[in-house]
């Protein structure tokens, strides 16, 4: 299973400064980026939001091309394949959008640049290696090679994969402290900003409990360290689910909604949750369709989130 972690803080309200009751921002901003203001801000979210956005699309779409590379290969051996996996035409909209690496990266900008730059190219070869794969296949070149286009291929692909998801979540690393100093640049006296601070942080705790969950499915499932993960993440729903949403500026009202929504979501998410452990307990394993349905749950949280925070 590949979890691609899209926190999109696209805070397009409204243009706005520094904040925070815990932390000196003016300082936090000066050691972590060079901020000139509410558009230096912007510019990291921007590029955050656009480039989390191209990484899960990207992933997705990369995974459904090693899925054909595996049947293709198959396939091309003589081994019995009933139908070949459809893979979808992916039309990167918010990558079409990352014209550079925004200034406000400062130190980190040239490590951030390497690293999109290898995402880039990774990107563009494995898109050019299934396009020769695909004709390969179509034309049945593999009856005269006995598959060893097919085998080179598929290997090729699953280098240049793997290479594009070290590079992409090195950038997201990478962004992460930059982009929590310019979302606190841009929340400074918004309307919302105790309900998106406390939601981001249910989101933060669950994103904590996918990655044990990501870690166990690949190994041997421990209940007690998911136990504590899942009990931790129930605290910050319900606290969150407990603030009420008063927000006395009129344009936000119909945000009411989206909060609650999103609480729900991630109840919805506890629930299922549970749902797993119990199953785990009694296997010692996290099965595929508990996994499965863990992302997708996980994904109804994320778009409710997202929704809000937009």
């Amino acid at each position: 299973m590949r979890k691609i972690i899209v926190l999109a803080m696209a805070l397009t309200f409204t243009s706005v400064s520094v904040i925070s009751c815990k932390k000196d921002v003016s300082k936090l901003g000066k050691s972590m980026m060079n901020i000139g203001g509410a558009n230096d801000a912007n510019a990291i979210i921007e590029f955050n939001n656009n480039f989390l956005d191209s990484y899960k699309s990207t992933s997705r779409h990369i995974e459904s091309i090693m899925k054909y590379a595996d049947a293709a290969l198959a396939k091309a051996k003589g081994q019995d394949v009933l139908i070949m996996p459809i893979v979808i035409s992916s039309m990167d909209y918010s990558f079409s959008k990352i014209k550079e690496v925004p200034s406000g990266f400062d130190k980190d900008k040239a490590a951030i640049e390497s690293d999109f730059n290898t995402y880039k190219a990774k990107k563009e070869s494995i898109e050019k290696k299934f396009e020769e794969l695909k004709s390969y296949m179509t034309s049945e070149d593999y009856k005269d090679d006995k598959g060893a286009k097919a085998e080179t291929l598929s290997k090729e692909i699953e280098t240049e994969a793997k290479a594009l998801f070290i590079a992409g979540e090195n950038v997201v690393a990478k962004i992460k402290p930059a982009t929590d100093a310019a979302e606190e640049v841009i929340l400074k006296d918004h309307p919302m900003k105790e309900y998106i601070i406390s939601s981001k942080g249910v989101m933060n705790s669950l994103d904590s409990n996918l990655d044990v969950l990501d870690k166990q499915y690949a190994g041997t499932f421990n209940e007690a360290e998911v136990q504590k993960k899942y009990d931790e993440l129930a605290k910050a729903v319900e606290a969150n689910s407990k603030l009420e949403f008063n927000v006395k500026d009129p344009q936000y009202s119909y945000k009411k909604s989206q909060f609650e929504s999103f609480n729900k979501t991630a109840s919805g998410f506890l629930d299922t949750y549970r749902k797993v452990i119990r199953d785990s307990k009694g296997t010692g394993k996290i099965s595929d369709s508990d996994i499965q349905q863990i992302d997708s749950s996980y994904e109804s949280v994320l778009n409710s989130y997202n929704s809000f925070v937009k």
